[in-house]
């Protein structure tokens, strides 16, 4: 395709990628209105402070205007993990034609396999990484202080570390395709296993929120 082709084309792509991420924004909204998401992202810290004090305890929140942007929030993160295989898909459509069958044989079942080991990082980080991080966190050195939670640092906190786990679990799909391509081989890999886990320990240490618990399973 001429120059100006590839433009029109990447425009078209940008376009319909943006309007994906708009209507998943709004059935994202209307997801934590209607469905209970603020309740599963919450029902984490309700169970352990319910474990530790024997009830939960509501968050705070400061302003008048946080109960609205945080809905508005967490609507639109929803909203583009929803519209993430379309914005995926927008991103392939532009490229495939620049990659030979060989690569693309291996590409395209490592995109959808992508979907499900990010819902697997998620998971696995709401049912075993984040309680023991609110666990450990909450109640470290109790005598001094005792917790009182405001809606948007939590939720924040608990959005960042399940989009963490979600990207961290992406790492054998970026391998196949780096693979695939002909970046990297297994005897790179092989080699380079050292420098791996030395960058893994780093990346590990900077996502998580600082507690090993969290560290190590996000290292593994």
């Amino acid at each position: 395709m001429p120059f100006l082709d590839h433009l029109e084309e990447l425009r078209w792509r940008i376009l319909k990628a943006v309007v994906a991420a708009l209507v998943g924004a709004a059935v994202g909204f209307v997801l934590v209105l209607k469905f209970g998401v603020l309740e599963i992202l919450i029902e984490p810290v309700n169970r352990v402070l319910t474990e530790a004090a024997g009830e939960p305890e509501k968050l705070k929140f400061l302003s008048p205007t946080d109960p609205f942007f945080l809905v508005l929030k967490t609507g639109v993160l929803t909203g583009l993990i929803l519209a993430s295989p379309v914005i995926i898909y927008q991103v392939w459509a532009f490229l495939a034609p620049a990659l030979e069958p060989r690569e693309k044989r291996v590409i395209v079942p490592s995109l959808y396999f992508g979907v499900f080991l990010f819902a697997a990082g998620v998971f696995s980080a709401y049912r075993l990484a984040l309680p023991a991080t609110l666990e450990f966190l909450l109640f470290f050195a109790p005598e001094y202080w005792d917790p009182m939670l405001t809606a948007g640092p939590y939720l924040g906190f608990v959005t960042k570390l399940l989009v963490a786990f979600g990207v961290i679990f992406e790492l054998p799909v970026v391998v196949m395709i780096l693979t695939a391509l002909g970046l990297v081989t297994p005897g790179f890999l092989r080699r380079k296993r050292r420098h791996a886990i030395v960058a893994i320990t780093a990346l590990a240490s900077l996502l998580s929120p600082g507690d090993v618990i969290t560290e190590t399973i996000m290292m593994m």
